[in-house]
């Protein structure tokens, strides 16, 4: 049983309102879940104290017991210095589909252009050691 520490809604439609759960992962995101560890209020202003609570003891606890954290989740516990979390980088999400898309078949046509250039320096680099041994042979020969 893998266990995970996550957000289940609450809160009605167009008030959401997380609950912070630790769940099996196979179950649904609002349904069952083992412990509830705390709760986030997105509504609320960042710098309310009311917005995010949770319950650090038992999450340090389940994550020792083998719980993994979910990404929202993980950056709130980064932020109570309770687990490190690496920075993602993705500098192309902020292009449009269609130009990376087109980014990338460029980069593969540059690819493709470099990796024939190489191979027909190899094969004149063949070539020229072919003549180069034809030329020793005939000069041994005489």
């Amino acid at each position: 049983m893998s266990l995970v520490i996550r957000m289940a809604r609450a809160g009605t439609k167009k008030r959401p309102f997380y609950h912070i759960v630790l769940a099996d992962s196979r179950s649904p995101r609002d349904g069952r879940f083992i412990e509830r560890l705390g709760y986030y209020n997105p509504l609320l202003p960042k710098d309310k104290v009311e917005r995010l609570k949770l319950d650090l003891d038992k999450v340090k606890a389940w994550m020792v017991k083998g719980a993994q954290p979910s990404d929202r989740v993980s950056r709130f516990l980064d932020a109570a210095g309770v687990l490190k979390r690496e920075k993602r980088n993705n500098p192309t999400k902020a292009v449009p589909r269609k130009e990376r898309k087109a980014l990338k078949e460029e980069a593969l046509k540059v690819k493709e252009a470099s990796d024939a250039a190489a191979k027909t320096a190899a094969q004149t680099k063949v070539n020229e050691k072919a003549a180069a041994d034809k030329a020793a042979a005939a000069e041994a020969a005489k």
